[in-house]
């Protein structure tokens, strides 16, 4: 499996698992704010990986890389939020940003080894 197929298949069960903590918090939780946000970002992590898949060149695909990175970022940033304003346990956010880091630690190797061999031809 290649890196951008491995990162397409983590991050659009990130977006699932997203989109359950998403109407977890709305009907158990009734926070509409945060949850829109971490919607919104946790699930458009995977909508880029899935651009970058007919990327025009290295560059574009680099650059809807580096947008998925941007959107990982913002979502662990609403993640800890939800975490420390008690709207998901220490349970629920352990595993969801376990998750999410192995897909930032994915994207950042891929962004890397992919401007490598740019910069190696």
């Amino acid at each position: 499996m290649t890196h951008d197929n491995l990162l397409y298949e983590l991050s659009k069960k990130f977006a699932l698992r997203i989109i359950k903590l998403y109407s977890y918090l709305i009907n158990e939780n009734h926070e509409l704010i945060m949850s829109k946000q971490v919607y919104r970002s946790g699930t458009s992590i995977g909508a880029n990986i899935a651009e970058s898949m007919n990327a025009q060149s290295r560059a574009d695909f680099v650059s809807k890389l580096s947008i998925s990175l941007k959107e990982a970022t913002e979502t662990k940033y609403w993640l800890e939020l939800l975490h420390e304003s008690d709207h998901i346990s220490d349970t629920q956010f352990d595993s969801i940003v376990n998750d999410l880091n192995i897909i930032i630690g994915t994207l950042v190797n891929t962004i890397k080894s992919t401007k490598q061999k740019e910069r190696n031809e």
